[in-house]
């Protein structure tokens, strides 16, 4: 298996992808964002999701619950938000200016509904600034958008104190779900009662948070994600400088105490450097060099990424991998560190090679762990940050590839629909946001040249969700807690 990764890795000099290549692959993603988007709206809108298979949209409390999943569902017109820059990056103004007119004023915030404070956080929060970013971007670069007059700030502000209450704890781990409406005091609104968090649900807050105080001027949203991510720095296993996966929120104990770079943990280590590129800050970048060394000398076995025991990091967690690691190789990028971002992908993308999709889980010699594949983003977002530092052809080639697959077995009348089983290719009756907010995003980027965009994409940080927030941030202040 190592010498056909490696084979792979030498072969990677290949002729060029021309320019009339690149712009019919860009457009057949744009194609199939129309295809995806204009579903969501005939069919679903304004409900949170569309359930492509029947043609209809998901609303809470009418679908048949699935679990946490579900969480990330408060009546709040969830894809359009999560949808908002890609729109723009799509060179969709008309449609982008039709959106927020409809967010603004259709949506509805206030709703008595537990959501997920992480998943609230980066898909709303992050698109509502995400939109709000390119909004004011527009209207200082174009005639467009003219009329807006921050609209979707204030809604963030809004969903932001919302948020807050979460944090209400004497660590400053924000609780994992809240109500919209009443907070964490509502006894029946399964908030308050509970005790453990994920390191990635607690620590991913800090971009969208210090977003909101840098564009409002309002501290105190940046102050409580800061003392969450002190809260984990501090609780980090001293020995392997390595983090668990679940925390007790109120005494800080480790409650699952293995440690990798996929579930639970990803984007914890994504925002410790990524909020030091946007708000300069030394010491988030000190954080994550340190939780990197870790991760390299424990965690990586060259080309895989498995999970230790955060007090034994020599003992392996388990033998199998999942999906959402995927986006590491992307954030070793944005680091520098190249050649093992190489290689990660590369196995990655062996597995896709077998089975069409990376499933969500898969073991070490690449079988089938959970068989699910809910067209997950992260391969595409590493595929594209590995295209631009290297500008490596192949890397359009495994775009190309990504384009066919979702073509050819998720895609239904209704937009593209979530792979079941990738064994037998089987479907699921669900397109998360995520696949408008990102998916289309990536691809369409990883095809583009300079002069296909609208805007300087190089002014801008990608969130976890690819909200786009302006680097320009860094410059601004909180004024007032």
């Amino acid at each position: 298996m190592w010498l056909v990764l490696a084979f792979c890795l030498l072969g990677q000099g290949r002729a060029a992808v021309t320019k009339e290549e690149k712009a019919q692959l860009r457009s057949q993603v744009l194609e199939m964002f129309d295809h995806a988007y204009g579903s969501y709206m005939q069919h679903a809108y304004p409900a949170d999701e569309l359930m492509p298979l029947t043609c209809r949209g998901r609303i809470r409390g009418q679908e048949p619950s699935r679990g946490d999943v579900d969480d990330a569902l408060g009546k709040f017109s969830l894809t359009l938000i999560d949808t908002l820059d890609t729109l723009v990056v799509l060179n969709k103004t008309n449609e982008f200016e039709d959106a927020v007119r409809k967010v603004i004023t259709d949506v509805n915030l206030d709703n008595d509904i537990v959501v997920s404070v992480f998943e609230t956080n980066i898909r709303v929060l992050g698109g509502l600034l995400g939109g709000h970013s390119l909004a004011i971007m527009l209207k200082e670069n174009s005639d467009r958008m003219q009329w807006y007059n921050d609209e979707l700030l204030h809604m963030a502000k809004e969903l932001g104190y919302k948020l807050l209450p979460a944090f209400n704890t004497t660590s400053g781990l924000p609780y994992p779900r809240i109500n919209l409406k009443f907070g964490i005091r509502s006894p029946e609104a399964r908030t308050g009662t509970e005790t453990d968090t994920c390191t990635a649900c607690a620590g991913t807050m800090i971009l969208e948070f210090a977003a909101l105080s840098r564009f409002t001027g309002i501290a105190v949203f940046e102050e409580h994600a800061r003392k969450a991510l002190d809260f984990l720095w501090e609780k980090r296993q001293r020995s392997s400088n390595l983090v668990g996966v679940t925390i007790n929120i109120h005494t800080g104990d480790w409650v699952r105490k293995d440690s990798g770079v996929g579930a639970g943990i990803d984007s914890y280590y994504e925002y410790l450097l990524k909020a030091y590129v946007l708000l300069g800050d030394d010491s988030y970048l000190e954080r994550f060099n340190t939780h990197y060394d870790a991760i390299m000398r424990y965690i990586s076995q060259p080309l895989l990424l498995l999970d230790v025991h955060i007090h034994k990091p020599m003992l392996t967690a388990r033998t199998w991998m999942d999906s959402l690691l995927a986006f590491f190789p992307g954030l070793q990028v944005l680091k520098g560190d190249i050649r093992p971002a190489i290689e990660t992908h590369e196995m990655l993308y062996q597995v896709i090679k077998k089975h069409n999709f990376l499933p969500e889980a898969f073991t070490t010699d690449f079988r089938v762990h959970w068989a699910q594949h809910p067209l997950r983003p992260e391969f595409a977002e590493s595929t594209y940050f590995l295209y631009k530092a290297t500008g490596d052809p192949y890397y359009l080639e495994v775009g190309r590839t990504l384009i066919d697959n979702l073509n050819k077995y998720a895609r239904v009348p209704c937009g593209f629909a979530a792979v079941k089983d990738v064994r037998t290719g089987s479907h699921e009756d669900r397109m998360d946001s995520f696949f408008l907010a990102e998916m289309f995003k990536y691809l369409y980027l990883l095809f583009s040249e300079r002069e296909d965009l609208i805007f300087d994409i190089e002014s801008y940080i990608f969130t976890t969700e690819a909200h786009l927030l302006p680097l320009s941030l860094s410059t601004a202040s909180q004024t007032s807690t």
